[in-house]
């Protein structure tokens, strides 16, 4: 297999023979050799129906054409200058449009640099230095938020990765999801504490779905503790429809992180949030931040076409939301895990329950995953190689990737 080849050739030049963890499959991962709508073909052949869709970002399926003429006019006019462009400002006005926590905000290259300054800028504002996030909720691989699980309220954060000084994971405290009072009783113990931040639906681990009324609690405890609330929705943004999981649970945070479909499948991340905030950010303030891909105009083109778009065809979050629909319906009577589905986001978890935080996410039986997964790809279906990634759909799954899915989820 070309992809077993490949794969010895990666291991003499990239650590553990790949650029992201995640794609470290068992035996070797298969090399993808282009793509196209739902479709993944390999460099050996196989052509797989894709519900990985790039992590989230790819909502309207692989190399859509509407995305493809916006980035083929802004390769004409050139990819890269280094100069503010009139497609920021377009773009920025769109994403404040349909986030009314959004007054200001700043392009960065990834949903890693956005969680990493949106930090920074409450730590500025707020003159304290510790934050909070979920246990389990996953931020970026940057020092503050890559934190051991296990380091909870009553403990200070411990570093999750070699080479993270444990000074920097100190200032990072835990509570878990779905949990308002450990909130409250850790916001109620320290007044260092400068936010919270949180994937309003866990992705990284899920779909892990909030609990009535849960998101309302922390907006309400936020406040009262004067903590800034972060709404990480890298994921969420886009996905779950026009204004995110903000919208959809009506919660107004004080800053938001977005990322994926932001930029139709290129390189993006964005921070955002109230303008008294905002106004910190460098040039305009003392908090710093700085990137040479900021506002990439090629991004910024790929952005602007999938946000018209999504304007345009609504309704397709609808569409979507039946697709998920009709893959929960088609498991067998007899199947002994749980399925999980918000929109295009899903997943089936090897546990006799949904799982309502980390903990109980960790619970499920990896080994039975593992199982599927390989019965899933043999059957011609890439799902993320992990129990703990989200399943995406796209625009482009049609009956006939649908009724592969289906055919490999009813025999579960």
């Amino acid at each position: 297999m070309k992809s077993e080849e490949l794969f010895n050739i990666a291991k003499t030049l990239l650590p553990g023979g790949v650029s992201s963890p995640v794609r470290a499959i068992k035996p070797y991962p298969f090399y993808v050799k282009s793509a196209s709508g739902a479709i993944l073909k390999t460099v050996d052949g196989t052509a797989l129906t894709d519900c990985c869709m790039g992590y989230g970002p790819l909502l309207l399926g692989h190399a859509n054409p509407v995305i493809r003429k916006a980035i083929d006019a802004q390769l004409d006019a050139g990819w890269l200058y280094g100069t503010p462009t009139e497609l920021e400002i377009d773009l920025a006005r769109r994403i404040t449009g349909d986030h009314p926590s959004i007054d200001m905000l700043r392009f960065v290259s990834t949903g890693l640099e956005a969680t990493l300054a949106a930090i920074r800028v409450a730590r500025g504002f707020t003159n304290k230095s510790g934050i909070v996030k979920v246990e389990g909720g996953f931020h970026g691989a940057h020092d503050a938020v890559l934190i051991a699980a296990g380091s909870g309220a009553t403990t200070l954060g411990t570093p999750d990765s070699l080479g993270v000084p444990a000074s920097f994971a100190a200032g990072t405290r835990q509570v878990p999801y779905n949990n308002p009072e450990a909130l409250e009783e850790l916001l109620s113990k320290h007044n260092d504490i400068a936010a919270f931040i949180i994937e309003p639906v866990m992705g990284n681990i899920g779909p892990i779905l909030p609990n009535d009324g849960y998101l309302k609690a922390v907006r309400e405890i936020t406040k009262a503790h004067d903590v800034l609330l972060i709404f990480d929705e890298v994921i969420t943004g886009y996905r779950l429809g026009i204004g995110g999981a903000q919208k959809k649970y009506g919660i107004r945070p004080d800053l938001t992180t977005l990322g994926k479909i932001t930029g139709g499948g290129l390189p993006i991340g964005v921070f955002g949030g109230r303008r008294d905030i905002m106004e910190l950010v460098s040039p305009s303030g003392g908090v710093y931040n700085a990137g040479t891909f900021n506002g990439n105009p090629l991004t910024m083109a790929a952005g602007i076409a999938t946000n018209d778009y999504l304007h345009e065809n609504e309704g397709l979050y609808g569409k979507l939301d039946e697709k998920t629909r009709a893959i929960e319906e088609s498991l067998p009577a007899d199947a002994d895990g749980t399925f999980v589905r918000l929109g295009s986001l899903f997943k089936y978890f090897f546990r006799s329950s949904a799982p309502k935080n980390y903990a109980e996410a960790k619970q499920c039986n990896v080994a039975a995953f593992r199982v599927f997964f390989g019965k899933a790809l043999k059957g011609g279906v890439f799902i993320p190689p992990s129990q703990f990634e989200t399943n995406f759909l796209s625009t482009a799954h049609e009956k006939s990737a649908m009724d592969k899915i289906i055919s490999v989820y009813q025999n579960v």
